[in-house]
């Protein structure tokens, strides 16, 4: 054992890191370490701490790479000034490890709402994107790629004065322009239920690539499942990705069009964060909206209200289903090779899949669509015999209001 082994010591509750911040407890944890609320004490504030990885017990170089990891991710964080972005405060160093001190606020995942709410309306979900997508637009202006964007890492405020509230959180993985680092293009890391096509493929992610990862992660708020489907085979579903062959959504309403621009598998094709946080307001939120009215604003229901799903009183299922993060963030995936995808053939050029446009919808069919909405399982009836029912019954009333007059 060496002498670090040995003078290690046991991080837990009431620990003080770095002689200021006191541990309290977990808030969560994954393969890329740990997050604790603590009290800053000089500042009298809580704060989350992300304890990455312990190096001890790693080689030399696998320890350097967790220590690089955190500090390009406490870099990267630091340049950000969004209302909704999660903002980063301080990096500790405790026994020669890095502690990530970050903006604590009390939330809930998007993931977790979704064990609440099995699926949102479009309506409050493109309010949840258009926030998010400003965020990154201000990232991809600083020269940083997030490369993880995913239900976990967008959080909502759940309670106090910053109910309802939307941030992206974690840089974990991201990369800044400049930034000088070894790479393979045979592996890739990320969660793969939310890759673009490119990206299962081997290329480098890119601006173009969040854009993918956060409509894919709007479409799954929306449809209930990720827009490649599920499966827990990682390799399978990566092969579906690299194909870029969505399933085409039926829930999205209005946000069907931006959300389809967004899930372009052709990189060329996509709009930019910009112009995708642009077209999720018009379309979707209000055609005489911007996103200045939209900053630091909670996100509402149609009735104006923050809906149930975003507060701490409604309680989130973890048993009913335990997964809607389809997927953790994996390290080390083999990329998808043409000739993996051709059977020893040799490849044809990549062509994306066209998407035909959504296509309007005649008066009766949105009739028939809000009774369904309305009706929902509560009876088995189609809406068809709902509405012939309603007609029936109001030509009956008005027969019997003549016969009386």
């Amino acid at each position: 054992m060496t002498e670090k082994q040995r003078t290690v010591r046991v991080v837990g509750p009431d620990f003080l890191l770095a002689g200021r911040y006191r541990l309290a407890y977990k808030l969560g944890g994954g393969g890329m370490g740990a997050v604790w609320l603590a009290q800053d004490t000089l500042l009298d504030r809580k704060v989350a701490v992300k304890q990455v990885t312990s190096t001890v017990r790693l080689s030399e170089r696998a320890a350097r790479e967790v220590r690089n990891r955190a500090m390009r991710e406490g870099r990267i964080a630091a340049r950000l000034s969004s209302l909704h972005a999660i903002s980063m405060h301080d990096v500790a160093i405790e026994d020669g490890e890095p502690w990530l001190v970050m903006e604590y606020m009390p939330s809930r995942s998007l993931a977790q709402a979704l064990n609440t709410a099995e699926t949102l309306p479009p309506y409050e979900v493109a309010q949840i994107g258009a926030q998010v997508a400003d965020a990154l637009t201000e990232a991809h202006e600083a020269g940083i790629v997030h490369r993880d964007i995913k239900p976990g890492n967008i959080l909502i405020a759940d309670r106090g004065r910053t109910l309802g509230i939307v941030k992206i959180s974690d840089f974990g993985i991201s990369r800044a322009k400049g930034d000088v680092e070894e790479s393979d293009s045979s592996v890739i890391t990320g969660t793969p239920a939310y890759f673009a096509p490119e990206v299962a493929r081997g290329q480098d992610p890119t601006e173009a690539s969040d854009v993918f990862s956060l409509g894919a992660t709007l479409y799954t708020a929306i449809e209930g499942k990720p827009p490649f489907d599920i499966d827990q085979d990682s390799i399978a579903l990566l092969h579906r990705v690299a194909k870029g062959q969505i399933i085409p959504p039926t829930r999205c309403g209005d946000l069907t069009e931006p959300l389809l621009h967004m899930l372009e598998p052709d990189p060329a094709r996509r709009p930019t964060m910009a112009q995708a946080r642009d077209e999720i307001i018009r379309h979707a939120i209000s055609g005489r909206a911007n996103i200045a009215g939209l900053r630091g604003v909670p996100v509402t229901s149609a009735s104006g209200v923050v809906p149930a799903w975003a507060h701490r009183s409604t309680p989130v299922s973890e048993s009913r289903r335990p997964s809607r993060e389809f997927g953790n963030t994996i390290a080390g995936l083999p990329a998808v090779r043409f000739s993996e995808q051709t059977d020893g053939q040799t490849p044809a050029p990549y062509a994306p899949p066209p998407f035909d446009p959504p296509r309007k919808k005649n008066p009766l069919e949105v009739v028939l669509d809000r009774i369904d909405d309305i009706v929902d399982d509560r009876i088995d009836v189609p809406p068809e015999a709902v509405l012939a029912a309603l007609i029936i019954t109001v030509g009956l009333v008005i027969v019997l209001i003549i016969a009386l007059l």
